[in-house]
């Protein structure tokens, strides 16, 4: 069903609405929680979808009430209402292209350094914080789950969940090899450098979608965590590091309270991984996945970022390109993720 099926969304919620009226709807809690979460949704859709329609009527009668009286004084107030009409009827129609089976779910992202040293743990900062102010500016809730920094500067890897509807969607084209160009902060030579960072993005799976693995294909490791945390960081061995033995993918929880905490959402991120290996793979099962899947291979950058000699960020795949890098550094990734999802939907 397309989001601008208006008289689909209603049907939906109806039934919906009939659910939770019906006897015995709280006895399984999680379940509830689930179905609340649905009807949040298709409220929000359908309320969207009607004030669009509304604006664009109300600009309808803006525009005839002109030529009835011949008032071209209402000409800037029509522009005005009509661009801010089209800037919302845009938003709407990219998410009718969220239509991919985990579109709508959080996203794990997950951030590691290149070789480099000292720039290249600095870039992989930076990409966190791009990619943190652009889920907060969207209302996302934002979770760090591992975060591995250096003790000189930058980090070596994170991973984060980004909680919120569609997150998964608006992100997933953001994974491959990000390159920044620029003269080097660690230089004493002011000479102009370029590294690399690489961005890894799976939709969180739902408890309910079985994901089989072998505990047999499991080394757990527990260590000290190191970085930010709450207060049991550098006590306890709490912090886990989870190997798949077939594939050598490794994943890691440090920011969790408890070791029990921190396996638990290793787990998810594995699962999560697994999951979107053997769909890429054409895999029925987890089982069949072979071969080393931790390598990350720096030959084909999807975005180059560039502050010297000039400034510019392009994306390779879409030829999309801004000049105001340092808006882009701040979160404003909108445009480099339409142009993509327009671009894999033939829009």
């Amino acid at each position: 069903m397309s989001p601008f099926d208006l008289a689909g969304l209603k049907e939906n919620l109806k039934k919906i609405t009939e659910q939770m009226e019906a006897e015995g709807f709280w006895d399984d809690h999680e379940q509830a929680q689930k179905i609340l979460k649905e009807k949040k949704s298709l409220d929000t859709k359908i309320d969207e979808y009607t004030a669009l329609a509304d604006e664009f009527e109300d600009i309808k009668i803006m525009i005839a009430l002109a030529e009835e009286e011949d008032d071209r004084s209402l000409v800037p107030e029509i522009e005005e209402a009509y661009a801010a009409y089209k800037k919302k009827y845009e938003e709407l129609r990219i998410k009718t292209l969220l239509d991919g089976e985990y579109d709508k779910n959080n996203a794990i992202l997950s951030i590691h350094s290149g070789s480099g040293g000292l720039d290249a743990q600095d870039w992989a900062e930076m990409l966190l914080r791009m990619y943190t102010r652009w889920a907060e500016d969207k209302g996302y809730k934002v979770v760090i789950w591992d975060l591995q920094d250096d003790s000189e500067g930058g980090i070596k890897n994170a991973t984060l969940q980004i909680e919120g509807e569609n997150a998964y969607g608006y992100l997933k084209n953001e994974k491959g090899v990000h390159r920044i160009v620029r003269i080097s902060p660690f230089d004493s030579s002011g000479r102009r450098h370029t590294s690399f960072a690489s961005v890894d993005v799976m939709p969180e799976i739902d408890d309910d979608i079985e994901v089989e693995i072998n505990p047999e294909d499991l080394r757990i490791d527990t260590y000290r965590s190191s970085g930010a945390g709450g207060q049991h960081v550098n006590k306890t061995d709490s912090a886990v590091r989870i190997t798949h033995i077939p594939t050598n993918i490794v994943v890691s929880c440090q920011n969790e309270r408890s070791q029990h905490q921190n396996k638990e959402v290793a787990m998810r991120i594995l699962k999560a991984k697994l999951l979107e290996l053997a769909q890429q793979e054409h895999k029925e099962k987890i089982e069949e996945l072979k071969g080393d899947y931790s390598q990350i291979s720096w030959g084909n950058q999807i975005r180059s970022y560039v502050f010297h000699p000039y400034t510019m960020v392009k994306d390779h795949r879409t030829n999309a390109e801004v000049g105001n890098v340092y808006a882009v550094m701040d979160g404003n990734l909108d445009y480099f993720i339409n142009e993509k999802l327009k671009q894999r939907n033939g829009n």
